[in-house]
């Protein structure tokens, strides 16, 4: 049974490492490449705009096999090991040659592979702990992820400052190499991959004709009300979202010299110091429900959009980064407990993921692209707005069309209530 599983420390401890060593190898080095084509490259917003958005267009393409690939394959450790080649292979070519070609080929290579860390930990996550203990762990997992990022941020401003820009990308490049040590370390034989990809309660025979059914139950993923509300509201959260910090970055790298790096690792520095908590007391809250905690994540969102337009100030720019941190907090343990709920029991866990990091992946690509014509033509305060209003879609699509997903609480909940009128 799910709740009898019993990893040990070895591989726990291993998965906490691997989600450090991760935290700033996902996204390659995320905003810092837009200072970087800004400040030491002179591209111009629609030029980094285009950057930062092949590799999310590389994302929607590669995300739903990714998840389909990580249900399919029981070597789900090796995946992780190749993407975070696939990355530092990414990052030290733009170190090294920031050029149109390079910069586009790699952000591609990077956009691969960041399909394939979520679905990967997260299947391994719940192959070693089953459904039972997924809301902890997962807390778990982002409070570590969010630490990772607090020191590649720290890291990063002190490289950047003290060292060169470029520095940054070799920084991504080791943190890569320490995230395939950590995920080496985890016991492979501790991993239930019928578990990790949904199943576990199911005999063998159904399970095998439930994978001659995969295309399917793809197909009905389509069809299903909750998944679709949710999946639109994810998509416009990150539609608002993605582009908001990169656009402080190009604020923050006009005339401020090698201090933008300084200024862009306090922005994050902030944000994590405070997802750190945040992640850790979602998963512990989110045991009784869900739907609650996920909406104050949405509603922080346009008030940063708006807050953004008040001043360039670096310190007040700084400062706002607050609410990213609860937003992003609540966003990294929510969204997996939310997809966990909708696919229990049905085999189509990663699948359901890679789904929705492709609908990620479309709201983020869009962002960035977007957000870069409008600053161009109509200024920052301008897109900080436009980025808020969709945010308030986004906030309003959850609110009204999205249901509780915790419906095991609710059923024991109903039922006291019953036995106690009784």
């Amino acid at each position: 049974m799910q709740q009898q599983r019993r990893p040990s420390k070895k591989s726990l401890r291993s998965l906490d490492y691997l989600n450090v060593f991760l935290a700033d190898v996902r996204d390659g080095v995320g905003p810092y490449l837009s200072i970087y084509l800004k400040a030491s490259a002179n591209w111009n917003p629609v030029q980094i705009g285009m950057a930062m958005s092949v590799s999310t267009i590389a994302t929607v393409i590669a995300q739903t096999p990714a998840g389909a690939l990580v249900d399919r394959l029981n070597q789900k450790r090796m995946l992780i090991v190749l993407a975070a080649v696939f990355v530092s292979i990414g990052c030290i070519a733009m170190g090294l040659f920031p050029t149109l070609p390079v910069v586009i080929g790699s952000q591609i290579m990077i956009g691969i592979a960041a399909a394939i860390f979520p679905p990967a930990i997260t299947a391994i996550t719940l192959g070693l702990v089953g459904h039972e203990r997924l809301d902890r762990r997962v807390g778990r997992n982002e409070t570590f992820n969010h630490t990772g990022n607090l020191l590649a941020a720290t890291l990063a401003g002190l490289a950047g400052y003290f060292i060169a820009r470029k520095a940054i990308f070799f920084l991504v490049a080791a943190m890569a190499v320490g995230s395939i040590i950590s995920v080496r370390m985890i016991r492979e034989r501790e991993i239930d991959h019928e578990l990790a990809r949904g199943d576990g309660e199911e005999s063998d025979e159904e399970d095998q004709e439930k994978h001659q059914h995969r295309y399917e139950g793809i197909l009905e993923l389509l069809s299903d009300r909750k998944i679709l509300f949710f999946t639109i509201a994810v998509v416009l959260f990150h539609f608002a979202n993605a582009a908001m910090l990169p656009l402080v970055g190009q604020e923050l790298a006009q005339g401020k010299g090698a201090s933008d790096t300084v200024y862009m690792s306090a922005c994050i520095i902030v944000a994590q110091l405070v997802m750190i908590p945040v992640s850790n007391l979602a998963g512990r809250f989110a045991h009784t429900a869900r739907k609650p905690i996920f909406l104050l994540g949405f509603a922080v969102l346009p008030i940063r959009g708006v807050l953004y337009t008040l001043s360039d100030n670096p310190y007040f720019l700084v400062s706002v980064q607050i609410l990213d941190g609860i937003a992003g907090g609540i966003f990294g343990v929510l969204s997996v407990l939310m997809v966990a709920d909708l696919t229990k029991g049905t085999g189509r866990f990663n699948v359901t993921q890679g789904m929705l990091n492709t609908a990620i992946g479309v709201g983020a690509g869009l962002s960035n692209v977007l957000a870069g014509f409008v600053v161009k033509n109509a200024g920052y305060n301008v897109g900080f707005l436009i980025l808020a209003a969709i945010a308030v879609v986004a906030l309003a699509v959850f609110w009204f069309c999205v249901p509780e997903t915790k419906t095991g609480v609710n059923r024991n909940a109903s039922h006291q209530k019953h036995l106690a009128k009784s």
